[in-house]
């Protein structure tokens, strides 16, 4: 038998009994785990409101040996909330669909329970955090944290240089079976000619270059957003049930203040 603790994000969880709940997490240490939080759907539950999905907590479990490699589920025994970032989401439908895709693109990135995936994890805090504090509109914050995590995952993509030969950008074509940008010569069936200030903010999201990103127009958003979804199909091999609700209003790019003179 075996007790350990971790940090995590809630990313879902599923009814389990008639007061029960599975709990699925992206842990710092464990990578994606499954728990079972015992009597959490009852009212008088001490921290069943700490594991809700979006929530950072720190968590205690208890498993026997051989849960610790797959055979059924460790129990979720204790829970300490280290930022209810679920408060500043869920009031917000726009964040709200964002950060579900979030959710669920981290999940599915994170196929093998107990495989560590640092990168993933601290990936997800930050995207979560920045999305509860509402720095950047959803849409921006979701597109480079899809961006950012086929990039962890080993499938990053170019926005400028060819994908395939090397040469140096801005490139006409974008391929996502090529990787990104292709120069005339490494052209394949398929590919499409987005416009440069598309390729712009897509490059910056995946730098984090927030200030051009910000300003940038919102054609080149809903553009940008096409791009990065197909890229993403492609690579997970099927979408995203959360991305079509992800809030379709367009995104009017921010317009600097101008003081009224006395």
């Amino acid at each position: 038998m075996s007790l350990f603790r971790d940090d995590g994000v809630v990313l879902r969880t599923q009814k389990l009994g008639e007061a029960d709940r599975i709990i699925t997490l992206l842990t710092r240490g464990h990578g994606r785990v499954r728990a079972v939080a015992r009597g959490v759907r009852r009212t008088k539950s001490k921290f069943g409101a700490r594991l809700e999905p979006f929530s950072h907590v720190d968590v205690q479990f208890f498993a026997r040996g051989s849960e610790l490699v797959g055979r059924g589920l460790p129990l979720c025994t204790q829970s300490e909330t280290i930022a209810p970032y679920g408060g500043g989401i869920v009031s917000d439908y726009a964040r709200y669909t964002a950060g579900t895709a979030m959710l669920e693109t981290a999940e599915r990135f994170t196929d093998h329970e107990g495989e560590p995936a640092v990168q993933q994890y601290l990936l997800l805090v930050g995207g979560l955090r920045t999305l509860a504090r509402g720095e950047h509109e959803p849409h921006l914050v979701l597109d480079a944290f899809l961006l950012r995590s086929l990039a962890v995952n080993g499938y990053a993509p170019s926005f400028s240089a060819c994908a395939k030969c090397g040469m140096a950008g801005p490139n006409r074509f974008f391929s996502v079976a090529a990787g990104g940008s292709v120069c005339g010569d490494c052209r394949v069936p398929g590919s499409v000619v987005p416009s440069a200030g598309a390729l712009e903010l897509l490059g910056a999201l995946l730098t984090g270059d927030w200030a051009t990103a910000d300003a940038c127009e919102s054609r080149y958003v809903r553009e940008g957003s096409g791009l990065v979804s197909a890229y993403l199909h492609w690579h997970l091999e099927r979408g995203l049930r959360s991305l079509r609700y992800v809030e379709k209003q367009p995104y009017v790019a921010k317009q600097p203040s101008i003081e009224k003179q006395p």
